[in-house]
């Protein structure tokens, strides 16, 4: 089985002193790949240096939303000259978060402009962050024609689906798709098609059912992709086939072999 982790945040110091035994436990899981997102310009570097260190790590570089307010000219520099590199698969993680309300809703608005335009200059993938911010978010995106990326930790149902979809948008599903009162998230994971479909974590955030309350780490990939399986009614390996496929469409890594996975 090969299952790739589309966003996960490995150089958080939850996992320091400790990342070969994260990365261990993850290829004994069948998690091959990891797609380590930055989220401020210290922690794209890191990324990216990570990245280079380690088979089957690949990053991205930008700014969360949470930090929106500190994208100065310098910062914003940083992380072009960071995406612009050819080890830099995606732009992000950008996007609009209204629930914690970290960085005022206008800055955090722009601060997202700027990377979608930086990510359709550069034809690279965008990674979304939307948290209660859903028409905002939508409007955002449509304001960039051409842009293309991923809705990560996807948390809303079915009704929501549409205007990414119809925008080109890959939708990612984390640990929350597994809580038992998430009904409408499985809805939604239910009719995502196929080849618009990805698997991640977040770690160490939002550990799946049964790991709850506890740091999460890619290995935990599977555990989404099986419960994904179930609720789509095909069988595990196929489906990780699919969004390991879909995800190295996506950000363009190298590309995948049954015979020798990498």
């Amino acid at each position: 089985m090969i299952v790739t982790d589309t966003h996960c945040h490995l150089f958080w110091p939850d996992f320091d002193g400790e990342l070969s035994a994260v990365l261990e436990r993850a290829r004994g899981q069948g998690v091959r790949r990891m797609v380590v997102v930055g989220t401020d310009l210290k922690s794209s570097h890191a990324a990216l240096d990570m990245a280079a260190s380690h088979e089957g790590l690949f990053a991205t570089a930008g700014v969360h939303p949470h930090d929106a307010a500190g994208l100065d000219a310098e910062t914003r520099h940083g992380i072009e000259e960071l995406c612009r590199r050819p080890d830099c698969h995606g732009v992000g993680e950008t996007g609009l978060d209204h629930f914690k309300g970290f960085s005022d809703p206008a800055v955090q608005f722009e601060a997202f402009g700027w990377h979608l335009e930086l990510a359709r200059r550069l034809d690279k993938p965008v990674v979304v962050h939307c948290r209660d911010a859903h028409e905002a978010t939508l409007s955002a995106l449509a304001a960039v024609p051409g842009v293309r990326g991923v809705m990560h930790c996807y948390s809303m149902g079915a009704e929501e689906l549409p205007g990414y979809l119809e925008l080109g948008f890959h939708i990612s599903f984390s640990g929350v798709v597994t809580y038992p009162k998430n009904t409408r998230n499985r809805e939604a994971a239910r009719v995502v098609p196929a080849e618009r479909l990805l698997v991640e974590t977040d770690a160490p955030f939002l550990a799946p059912q049964g790991k709850r309350g506890r740091r999460n780490e890619p290995a935990s990939a599977r555990d989404v992709l099986e419960l994904l399986a179930k609720e789509r009614g095909v069988a595990a390996d196929e489906l990780a086939w699919q969004t390991s496929s879909n995800a190295a469409a996506l950000f363009g890594l190298p590309e995948l072999s049954k015979n020798a996975p990498r």
